[in-house]
């Protein structure tokens, strides 16, 4: 009764402000270009080496009860033509099953090979309706491979168990992009008993693009450093939201924890995320980021954390230049 009565509180509250934000057009970028959107919530657009990506893409206005506070910085409409779908876990505020289908009929109207969906093990029966072209399952360390072909159809995944120690550019092979599943300290149930899914992050790499990592949701623990020391990311997606009551943080992780992560990973940018979009933790709405931003100060690092808001973009040229586009 008191966990109903919380998450109640939670509905209630998530109705009370009419919704913030607008959706801009994604940007389009050049050779040699990577540029990560940030939808909202855990979802970005990624695009880079010729590829377009999403990662846990949720543009539903609800989930069942529960009503996002900002709106999707992009429209599904507004889509470059996308290669893959990356799933890190089966919940519901990372898998909408309405937002992945409407996906799939915006590839198919437009003449398009649909997407493939990339997922952890356990969690492809409830994608396998939605349309995607094919759908891998990855173990953690376990990779997938997209060729070098331009064209969505093109993906050539191939399962490959990475030994300790191997670098992105071993990762990153002859093909145009790796993707690889990497540990996270979460739960992949949906509902209650299915307690089989898997969970976890990913590391996307290419020779010709910074190496990117999606964490997921996560507590803090030690594999961050094991991942950094296998799959050396640069760019860091992490999140900072819904770790209070303190309870919380058994799976999710604080701003302060999220920044540890980031130095233990020894990447150079972190993108917060999983903030701000849905009410789901006791937290004020706007209090992750603040601290987030007084931890990177304190470390002397606050030039490394680039926020995003729905629908901006970050963008690195090949030589490393940063941009930040888009308005919210």
């Amino acid at each position: 009764m008191r966990k109903l009565g919380q998450l109640w509180r939670l509905v209630r509250e998530s109705h009370a402000q009419p919704l913030a934000g607008a959706p801009s057009a994604p940007p389009i970028i050049n050779d040699g270009q990577t540029s990560i959107t940030f939808i909202g919530h855990s979802s970005f657009l990624i695009q880079t080496a010729g590829k377009a990506l999403l990662i846990d893409p949720v543009f539903a206005t609800r989930l069942i009860v529960l009503r996002r506070q900002r709106r999707p910085g992009i429209r599904i409409a507004d889509l470059p033509p996308i290669d893959a779908v990356l799933l890190t876990h089966a919940h519901m505020d990372h898998l909408n099953r309405p937002s992945l289908r409407a996906i799939t009929r915006e590839m198919r109207r437009r003449g398009l090979a649909t997407p493939v969906a990339i997922v952890s093990t356990g969690v492809e029966d409830l994608v396998q309706d939605l349309g995607f072209s094919r759908i891998e399952t990855l173990q953690w360390w376990q990779s997938a491979q997209l060729g070098e072909d331009s064209q969505p159809a093109s993906l050539k995944p191939r399962l490959i168990d990475l030994a300790a120690g191997n670098s992105r550019h071993q990762n990153a092979s002859s093909a145009a992009i790796t993707i690889t599943a990497t540990p996270a300290r979460h739960w992949g149930a949906r509902m209650f008993n299915d307690t089989h899914r898997g969970f976890g992050g990913y590391v996307i790499a290419s020779a010709s693009g910074p190496t990117i990592y999606h964490s997921g949701d996560t507590a803090y623990f030690n594999g961050f450093t094991e991942i950094g020391r296998r799959l050396r990311p640069e760019i860091a997606l992490l999140p900072i939201g819904a770790y209070f009551p303190d309870s919380y943080r058994s799976v999710h992780t604080s701003p302060e924890e999220a920044f540890r992560a980031f130095i233990d990973l020894k990447a150079e940018v972190m993108i917060p995320m999983h903030y701000g979009t849905f009410r789901l933790g006791r937290e004020p709405m706007d209090e992750p980021l603040p601290r987030l931003l007084n931890a990177a100060s304190h470390a002397g690092l606050s030039h490394s954390v680039e926020p995003l808001t729905e629908g901006q973009s970050w963008t690195s040229a090949s030589s490393k230049a940063v941009e930040r586009d888009g308005t919210a």
